[in-house]
């Protein structure tokens, strides 16, 4: 039996001392720093270069943000996932970067265990954020914006739409399977599909697509 590979993370942020800590912690997890970046500039050649599992990125940064070396990485033919590096947590930049394709945002004082967990999570293709902080996070920013239409929205079945709706609403696969009287191992079939007619990465992006199309409204979202 051989073991698993092991999850290889890029690491960016502007302060050397922010970097360094991030690597002790996740090597000692036996996660390997395979690149540091200091921009999104760097971000970008070191993800091209290495091909990491997962790109820890900070959000405020010179020459190129957070947010744009995000949408970049994920407009591109990356498999890595972005876990945004923030100070606060209802922030217009994380919103931002949410809508660029990340995958999640961690403080940057959490705790070692839960950085080296969400890493692990993110890598897998799970959903980070509890799905009631992503709507929080949504809710506080999406307000701001009038609804648009999103692609692949109308190509939606009625039951896939309104399992995005209760997505929106902050539930659970267990919660929806609840609601809609079904079994949970069919709302991951109907989560799947709904991601994949809306063309994003993971239900953080399909939650804020709810949102910007009208199909949920800012005050509607608690279950």
């Amino acid at each position: 039996m051989t073991d698993s590979p092991r999850l290889r993370v890029a690491v960016v942020d502007d302060q050397a001392l922010m970097r360094t800590g991030f690597r002790m912690i996740l090597e000692s997890a036996d996660i390997d720093v395979v690149a540091e970046a200091a921009n999104g500039h760097e971000a970008l050649a070191v993800v091209a270069q290495t091909r990491p599992d997962v790109v820890l990125m900070d959000i405020r940064m010179p020459e190129l943000d957070g947010v744009e070396a995000t949408r970049r990485i994920t407009e591109s033919d990356s498999t890595a996932r972005v876990l945004i590096l923030t100070t606060f947590d209802l922030d217009e930049y994380v919103y931002a970067a949410l809508r660029a394709g990340a995958a999640g945002f961690l403080l940057k004082d959490t705790p070692p265990e839960r950085l080296i967990d969400a890493v692990r999570v993110v890598a897998a293709g799970e959903a980070l954020l509890a799905p009631s902080v992503t709507r929080r996070l949504v809710e506080e920013f999406a307000s701001s914006t009038a609804a648009a239409p999103v692609a692949g929205l109308d190509d939606l079945t009625e039951r896939e739409t309104e399992v995005l709706r209760e997505m929106a609403r902050g539930r659970s696969n267990a919660e929806i399977a609840e609601v809609l009287f079904v079994g949970e191992t069919t709302v991951k079939t109907h989560v799947g599909r709904v991601l994949m007619k809306l063309g994003v990465r993971d239900r953080v992006q399909a939650v804020v697509a709810a949102y910007e199309s009208g199909l949920i409204r800012p005050g509607q979202g608690s279950p």
